[in-house]
């Protein structure tokens, strides 16, 4: 049985680190050259950095930005918003340089690392790019939401939420923004002018087991046309969430395996990181989901976190850092016409990744 997402306490482990692919490190980009487009952005979990890499050759360059980075988005601008344990800090990705670091209006105790570690988890962006969402996690309480005034650089408001915030996204219009509750089985939809929260519950497996159950949710994304919310479960399930009636439906999906994090490609395929089995089931895997529901899985080599996907929705980045044993310091790169797929190093302990 693989480590799991079930109850605080349980300690993250030294992991592993597989061998990588034969491709070399990439050279460092020199000080004063942009950095190219298409250049990856991932955030080091098991450090204190976010790391560039090119997509072929791998790292080529980080910068510091504080404990245990998890999550981070990406502004039209070229900022980057970075969720650590200490605060949220933004990057200029053209120059790769941090130029602030914005600190928790909320008490989460010493910046720590691990799986449970206090701090931002989730973040994301307003279409416009005027604010920033994080989802904050508080050890043993609820999570809540800090709002940041990204032209201020300082956090305006703070927002009750489900407990350890694992994912925030954004409704495309900038309306509602959508905390997914990992431990409280549930996504808080908080209306963006008068940030007002209100609960649903997200628990296709019922929440029997409370913080000690695996069949939590994990990811989600908001699906094009309807803005519903999508996020999968144990490789069985797919919830789908109507923020506005707070109904849940249920589809079948077929990867029979533990799954985390969740991107959509440019035309609408959904694309899901398996972990691996719980007790009974299929190894780590990326489902790559048809918006009609068809589906094809294509096989990992051990654990992952987290999916970006290039801009032309041929390839998809898997990190390899995983929030619990297993994990490893780099990436598999899927093509997504026929599975092939690459491990290329990638920084520490890999979780949240952007294409810039």
């Amino acid at each position: 049985m693989l480590g799991g997402c079930t109850t605080a306490g349980a300690g993250s482990g030294a992991g592993r680190t597989p061998a990588a692919s034969p491709a070399p490190a990439g050279t460092p980009l020199p000080a004063g050259r942009p950095t190219p487009e298409g250049t990856l952005l991932v955030a080091d979990f098991g450090a204190d950095t976010v790391t560039f890499v090119d997509p072929l050759r791998g790292p080529v360059g980080s910068v510091a930005v504080g404990t245990a980075p998890y999550g981070l988005a990406v502004g039209p601008d070229g900022l980057a918003w970075v969720a650590t344990a200490e605060g949220v800090a933004a990057v200029d990705t053209r120059t790769r340089a941090r130029v602030a670091r914005i600190p928790y209006t909320t008490g989460t105790g010493p910046a720590g690392t691990g799986e449970y570690r206090g701090g931002g988890m989730g973040i994301a962006l307003s279409p416009d790019g005027s604010r920033a969402y994080v989802g904050v996690n508080v050890p043993g309480g609820r999570g809540v939401l800090e709002v940041i005034d990204t032209a201020a650089r300082r956090v305006t408001a703070t927002v009750p939420v489900g407990r350890r915030p694992f994912d925030v996204d954004v409704a495309r219009d900038g309306g509602e923004v959508y905390v997914t509750g990992h431990d409280s089985f549930d996504v808080t939809v908080v209306d963006a002018a008068t940030l007002a929260p209100r609960r649903i519950e997200v628990a296709p497996y019922g929440t029997e087991g409370g913080l000690g159950s695996w069949l939590k949710p994990h990811y989600a994304v908001v699906r094009p046309g309807d803005g519903r919310l999508l996020l999968p479960f144990e490789g069985e399930r797919l919830a789908v969430v109507d923020p506005r009636s707070g109904a849940v439906s249920v589809e079948r999906m077929t990867a029979d395996t533990h799954q985390h994090g969740a991107a959509l490609t440019p035309d609408g395929r959904l694309l899901v990181v398996g972990t691996g089995a719980v007790e009974e089931g299929e190894g780590p895997s990326l489902t790559v989901r048809s918006p009609g529901g068809e589906e094809r899985v294509y096989p990992l080599d051990g654990p992952h976190e987290d999916v970006a996907v290039s801009r032309d929705g041929r390839t998809a980045y898997v990190t390899g850092g995983y929030t619990r044993d297993g994990y490893w310091n780099g990436l598999t790169v899927v093509d997504l016409a026929d599975g092939t797929s690459r491990r290329l190093p990638a920084g520490t302990r890999p979780l949240g990744i952007a294409v810039l």
